[in-house]
C-alpha cells in the first residue's frame, strides 16, 4: 500500500499525537508499505487558514502514486479547500487525536473554531480515532455517525518488569510522597493546578516536572513565578526534556503520576505510568475516564479543583496501603491493554478495508470496525 501522511512540522515533534503518528509510520514501513510524509510549516492558526488560498504547497505534492491520504486532524485549518479539490480522486482518512473545539477557551473562540473544524471534517472519507470519546466528539460536531476505527494508543514504550510486591514496597517506603508530572508545560495540561494544590493541602509531597517549557514559554514562566509566590519552590524539581531512559527511571522512582489536564483526547502518559504501577490523577474532561476508574487505579479531578486535588494526594500520602493497592490495580489495568503493534494492526486492517471499498465504489463508505 502507498500512503501519504500530512502533518505540521517534524514527525519527531514531542507530543502524544506525534508519537501516535510516528508509531503508525514505523509499523507500516516495517511491513513493507510506502509512507510519504507531506509536511506543512508550523504557523499561527490564521496563517494556516490562508493555506486554503495559497496553492503553492498543493502543486509541490505528487499524489499520483498514493493509494490513500492520511491527514493528522491537527492540520485541519490548512486542508479544507485542498480536500474539496481532491474529493473523489483520492481517498482521505483523518487521524483525530482530539478536536480543537474540545479544548477550554472562551465560547466565542470555540464558536469560530467549531465552524472551521466542522467544514474540515465534512471533507474526509474515513476516520482513525484514538478513543471512543474522540469519536463521539466528532460525531456530535457533525451531527451524524461516521465510518471509522477506534485504535487506542498504547503504553508499552518502556514495558518495565515490575511485580505487585515491588509496587507495594515502593508505596510503603519512608519519606514524602513523590508525584511526577510528564508532558509539555502548557496551560491545557494544568501544571498550575498541581502547584496550587501544594499550597492549599498542607502536605509535604514533592513534585517532579518533566517536559518542555518552550512550547508555551509564557505559561511555564508563570508556573515558576507561582511556585515562588506560594513558597513551594523547594518541593519542585524541574527536569525539562528527558530521554526515554531518564523518564523510565523517574517513573520507576515515583509514587503517582498527576497530569490534571483540562482536556485529553486519550492520555498516553497515563498508560505509561500505569506500566510502572503508578496510580494516575487526571482531569474529568476527555478520555481519561476510559483509562482511570476513580478510587481503583487513580482519581479524576474537575478543572480548577486545587483543593480536591490536594485532598486526594493527601489521602494517598497518609494511606500507603491504599497507594499500594491502587498501584497494583493500575499495573493490572495496563496488562490488559493493547500494545502499539495491536493498535497499529487495527488501523492497517481498517485502511485495507477502506481502500478496497473505495476502489469498488467512490461513493461507498468503508465499513466500521
Amino acid at each position: 500500500m502507498k500512503i501519504g501522511l500530512v502533518i505540521y512540522g517534524s514527525l519527531e515533534t514531542v507530543s502524544g499525537g506525534y508519537l501516535y503518528d510516528r508509531k503508525l509510520v514505523e509499523f507500516l514501513r516495517e511491513r513493507g508499505d510506502t509512507v510519504t510524509l507531506i509536511s506543512l510549516p508550523w504557523r499561527n492558526y490564521a496563517r494556516h487558514l490562508l493555506d486554503n488560498i495559497d496553492q503553492t504547497w498543493w502543486r509541490s505534492c505528487d499524489l499520483r502514486a498514493i493509494d490513500v491520504l492520511l491527514e493528522d486532524e491537527l492540520n485541519h485549518p490548512s486542508l479544507i479547500a485542498f480536500n474539496r479539490r481532491m474529493r473523489g480522486s483520492i481517498p482521505i482518512v483523518s487521524i483525530v487525536h482530539h478536536l480543537r473545539v474540545s479544548e477550554h477557551r472562551p465560547a466565542w473562540q470555540n464558536t469560530i473554531y467549531c465552524g472551521i473544524e466542522r467544514a474540515y471534517l465534512s471533507t474526509v472519507d474515513g476516520f482513525v480515532f484514538n478513543s471512543q470519546t474522540t469519536r463521539a466528539s466528532v460525531e456530535q460536531l457533525l451531527g451524524h455517525a461516521v465510518a471509522g476505527v477506534v485504535a487506542t494508543p498504547a503504553g508499552d514504550r518502556f514495558s518495565p518488569r515490575i511485580s505487585a510486591e515491588l509496587i507495594a514496597a515502593r508505596a510503603h517506603e519512608q519519606g514524602n510522597l513523590r508525584v511526577v508530572f510528564l508532558g509539555n508545560v502548557i496551560a491545557r495540561k494544568a501544571t498550575h493546578l498541581l502547584v496550587q494544590s501544594m499550597a492549599v493541602g498542607g502536605g509535604d509531597w514533592t513534585l517532579t516536572i518533566i517536559g518542555s517549557e518552550a512550547v508555551e514559554p509564557g505559561y511555564a514562566h508563570m508556573i515558576r513565578e507561582l511556585s515562588s509566590a506560594l513558597g513551594v519552590v523547594a518541593r519542585i524539581r524541574w527536569l525539562g526534556n528527558a530521554t526515554d531512559s531518564q523518564v523510565a527511571d523517574e517513573l520507576a522512582s515515583h509514587h503517582i503520576l498527576a497530569v490534571p489536564s483540562s482536556y485529553e483526547g486519550f492520555g498516553i502518559v497515563y498508560l505509561e505510568a500505569m506500566s510502572f504501577g503508578l496510580p494516575v490523577i487526571a482531569g474529568t474532561l476527555g478520555a481519561a475516564r476510559e483509562i482511570i476508574t476513580p478510587e481503583v487505579n487513580g482519581f479524576l479531578v474537575a478543572p480548577g479543583a486545587a483543593i480536591e486535588l490536594a485532598i486526594k494526594l493527601g489521602e494517598l500520602e497518609h494511606d500507603r496501603a491504599k497507594l499500594a493497592s491502587m498501584g497494583i490495580q493500575a499495573r493490572t489495568f495496563f496488562d490488559h491493554q493493547p500494545t502499539w503493534h495491536d493498535s497499529m494492526s487495527r488501523i492497517l486492517a481498517y485502511l485495507t478495508s477502506f481502500l478496497s471499498a473505495s476502489q469498488r465504489s467512490l461513493q461507498g463508505p468503508p465499513r466500521n470496525f
